[in-house]
């Protein structure tokens, strides 16, 4: 064989092995563009849509029929809707106890002495959206409220962030708010009717008797189970799983390191609100008889900020606590 020979035959492997190199890149490439799906954000009126892979995860809601900004529904990769329909879109048989259980929301009900929890105080109400961005496995919504009290006069600027993102069998979001007194001192008394909340569908509640029968149980970060050992205690996250039809499905609320007084208190009831409450801790140790209780009383200056992050999952299938505690570490990092 001649060497120019031999060179030609050289330039043809190598040209083949780069062909198959380039080739074996794209299926990978096409393989990961698959496996995350797409996130995107459609404006309606005095809603947002979020969408993943063209199915409604939830819609960011925020009309003057509402006490403060929601997300309702709250839908499973399947399709299967985890939150309550009343008030905002009743299903026969609904349970109608508490107006102002929307889906998921965020509130508090002491804040200088107005409610911003209930519908029939203070009001949250949106002022624009800062961000609307939709891609591949991710989509972030931004957006500014005011929180205004019983006299129609502004008392803090709620700054909010929601990453939307979606995984094998499971839809969540992580759940951002920053919120700013204006103008005078303003003062969050200890209390119960908190913070960032969903009010779960009759299905999933612990309630195993009555007329709302349930098939979900509440498990912590911290070995407990059940309403009765969680209510009114401090957990990195809590876990609510239930069945559907056979079919197991589950929430999961995560409290971030970041989030003021983590880890925060619970408020989960067994009649089906499933709220981190970190703000609440008096009222919280005076229920359990915790010797010598001591208020948190979170106060800000003009112009300073508290900071709330909470991360939320809905899934099907199966999720162990061993599980859930690899998902926390990652997501308090």
């Amino acid at each position: 064989m001649s060497k120019k020979e031999f060179f030609l035959i050289a330039i043809m492997i190598s040209l083949l092995v780069i062909t198959a190199s380039c080739a074996e890149q794209e299926t990978v490439s096409a393989k990961s563009s698959a496996a995350s799906p797409k996130i995107e954000f459609i404006q309606g009126d005095k809603k947002i849509d979020c969408l993943i892979d063209g199915k409604l995860f939830t819609s960011y809601l925020y009309g003057d029929n509402l006490a403060k900004p929601a997300l309702f529904p709250v839908n499973s990769p399947s399709g299967i809707m985890v939150c309550r329909g009343y008030p905002l879109a009743p299903l026969p048989g609904d349970s109608n106890d508490h107006l102002h259980h929307t889906g998921i929301f965020f509130g508090y009900g002491s804040v200088d002495g107005n409610d911003f929890w209930r519908t029939s105080a203070g009001l949250v109400r949106h002022i624009k959206t800062t961000q609307m961005t939709g891609g591949d496995g991710q989509g972030k919504l931004s957006v500014i409220s005011n929180w205004i009290d019983k006299n129609g006069k502004m008392l803090l600027e709620e700054n909010r962030t929601m990453i939307f993102s979606a995984a094998k069998d499971e839809y969540a979001i992580d759940f951002t708010v920053d919120l700013t007194a204006i103008d005078r001192k303003i003062v969050f008394g200890d209390t119960k009717e908190g913070m960032f909340a969903i009010r779960i569908a009759d299905w999933m509640r612990e309630n195993a008797s009555g007329k709302w029968k349930g098939s979900g149980r509440y498990f912590s970060s911290e070995g407990a189970e059940t309403e009765k050992n969680i209510w009114g205690r401090r957990a990195k996250w809590v876990c609510l799983r239930a069945d559907k039809d056979g079919k197991p499905l589950g929430i999961a609320v995560f409290n971030h390191p970041s989030s003021v007084n983590f880890p925060t208190y619970w408020m989960v009831r067994a009649y089906g609100l499933f709220s981190a409450d970190p703000l609440g801790q008096e009222e919280f140790q005076k229920k359990l008889k915790v010797e010598n209780p001591k208020p948190f009383n979170l106060t800000l200056l003009p112009g300073q900020s508290a900071h709330f992050r909470f991360f939320i999952i809905i899934y099907e299938g199966q999720k162990t606590n061993k599980q859930l505690e690899q998902q926390f570490a990652q997501f308090s990092k």
